[in-house]
């Protein structure tokens, strides 16, 4: 078990700190619950203390497709599966995103490989929120793109299979496409002007 806790922030108000960090923690085990429910492989949710604005939740023995990529680096990620990899992970943005719920961080940090099974766990729920909007959604698919771009050099071709995987599992998926467009054209634009 790993007990995640929201520590107050000094700069806030009190009344006003207390109200966000609840409406965070409350969000953020809202988000873990529905996505288990709907048998995704997020961390099992084991107890939330509102008092000390903490949630307890199952420790993933594993380790994360940041630190994964980054052992096979060297050797042009040789020893890792990209088909099964990418597979777990856009089937399960698809069914996140299918409960409508965005991640809000999406890196590779934030994925985990499990170790006893083959599996992609996504943990970190803390900025998530509930939102059907397409451009939402494609935030975070931009997100989790500049992660593997910024981060792990040549895996265009495993952000790609990721999106193929997502767009076969979630049925409202091409609008998320359209909007991905936009939202890539606008990063470019942004970083063009510095």
């Amino acid at each position: 078990c790993i007990a995640k806790e929201r520590f107050k922030k000094t700069y806030r108000h009190p009344d006003l700190d207390r109200q966000l960090t609840n409406k965070r923690v409350v969000q953020e085990a809202r988000s873990l619950y529905k996505c288990k429910k709907a048998g995704m492989d997020t961390p099992t949710l084991y107890f939330v203390d509102m008092n000390t604005a903490t949630i307890f939740m199952e420790k993933i023995s594993g380790i994360t497709v940041k630190q994964r990529l980054l052992d096979y680096q060297a050797t042009q990620y040789s020893g890792v599966d990209f088909a099964s990899l990418s597979k777990y992970i856009g089937e399960s943005l698809a069914k996140m995103h299918s409960l409508d719920v965005i991640h809000g961080d999406l890196t590779t940090s934030n994925l985990m490989i499990r170790e006893t099974i083959e599996s992609v766990v996504i943990i970190d729920f803390g900025l998530s929120y509930i939102s059907n909007l397409a451009e939402d959604k494609a935030v975070d698919l931009y997100v989790l793109e500049r992660a593997f771009a910024s981060t792990h050099p040549n895996t265009e071709e495993l952000f790609e299979s990721i999106l193929s995987h997502y767009l076969n599992a979630y049925k409202n998926s091409k609008a998320v496409m359209n909007k991905l467009e936009d939202v890539r054209l606008r990063g470019r634009k942004r970083s063009m002007l510095g």
